[in-house]
């Protein structure tokens, strides 16, 4: 059972709206959403202009700025190898930008803030489905811990403002996303972008055969990042509550049959092999989504056609070897 208050005012299409990480897959996403909704005042800053993880820069931009309503989808992401490798990094940045941008949105009476967790908050051996209130009740996957900590640690602020300060700040938590910007570095992406990138290049340079980690086992869901913006803006209107939203589809796939997939929409006709000697990561993760189901929401992309809308993003996306 979850609460929603009575009384929800939706955003009014003049109102200013911050959206933190405009530049990212998941705040582009939410900025195309909110032109296509017909909203006229969005406000961004670039990194270069607003560094977020810099308390003083941020509370003379909230001064300056009042927005009424903040979307905060800034990050530091990365996987597993990028989570591995440098987990102070994570845990550092994404604590201070979170907390900063949280504070602020506080002390200058922000209507209502969004904050944009991710699913690795949940314990390792959730139960399957994973529902919201499963959230500290185990260990957590260790390859991605700092991240899932600071995670946590933003939606349990926006909780105890709420509940002190009686803030309207509401949490969402997205499943794996894909889709227009992601980030394709063949060391920092996801799975699914790296696996875009992997067969591509293999295609295009002839290769045999594609090596890719563990065994092809674990189980995975998908979000296509323009459903994720179109739940947030959805949420923003229409729940307000202490406890967080999971955002999915409910629907999960191996890693093996999504490399399959991945290869075939990509073209490529090589072997698929498995390195068993890395790891695997957290062997389930399916979320409960009968939250924003009973709230009236549900995806729309399904995931080959997903793939194949990422894939023209990466081939129309000049800086991806860059990236």
């Amino acid at each position: 059972m979850f609460i929603v208050y009575c009384f929800i005012f939706a955003m009014k299409k003049e109102a200013k709206i911050f959206v933190a990480g405009h530049r990212g897959m998941v705040g582009s996403a939410i900025v195309r959403e909110l032109k296509r909704q017909g909203y006229t005042n969005i406000l961004t800053r670039t990194h270069v202009q607003l560094d977020l993880t810099n308390q003083q820069a941020v509370n003379d931009f909230f001064e300056a700025e009042k927005p009424e309503y903040v979307f905060l989808a800034a990050a530091k992401v990365g996987g597993i190898i990028a989570n591995s490798n440098a987990p102070a990094d994570f845990m550092y940045q994404n604590m201070m930008l979170e907390m900063n941008v949280i504070h602020a949105a506080w002390k200058n009476g922000v209507k209502k803030l969004e904050f944009l967790g991710s699913s690795c908050i949940y314990p390792r051996l959730a139960p399957q489905p994973m529902p919201e209130s499963c959230l500290l009740t185990s260990s957590l996957e260790q390859t991605n811990e700092a991240y899932a900590l600071a995670k946590i640690s933003g939606l349990k602020y926006c909780e105890y403002l709420n509940r002190q300060y009686g803030t309207d700040f509401i949490s969402v938590m997205p499943t794996n996303l894909y889709g227009p910007n992601d980030n394709y570095h063949p060391q920092h992406s996801h799975v699914l972008p790296a696996l875009i990138r992997r067969f591509h290049e293999a295609k295009e340079n002839g290769a045999k055969s594609v090596a890719c980690w563990g065994d092809g086992s674990p189980l995975r869901e998908f979000l296509y990042v323009d459903d994720l913006a179109n739940l947030c803006v959805f949420l923003m209107n229409n729940y307000s509550g202490n406890e967080t939203v999971n955002a999915g589809t409910g629907k999960e796939i191996s890693i093996k049959e999504l490399t399959e997939l991945v290869a075939d929409i990509v073209g490529y006709e090589g072997k698929i092999e498995w390195d068993t000697s890395k790891p695997n990561g957290t062997p389930r993760k399916l979320l409960d989504v009968s939250k924003a189901t009973a709230l009236g929401w549900k995806y729309t992309t399904e995931l080959p056609e997903g793939i194949r809308l990422a894939y023209m993003d990466f081939l129309n996306n000049p800086m991806r070897a860059e990236r």
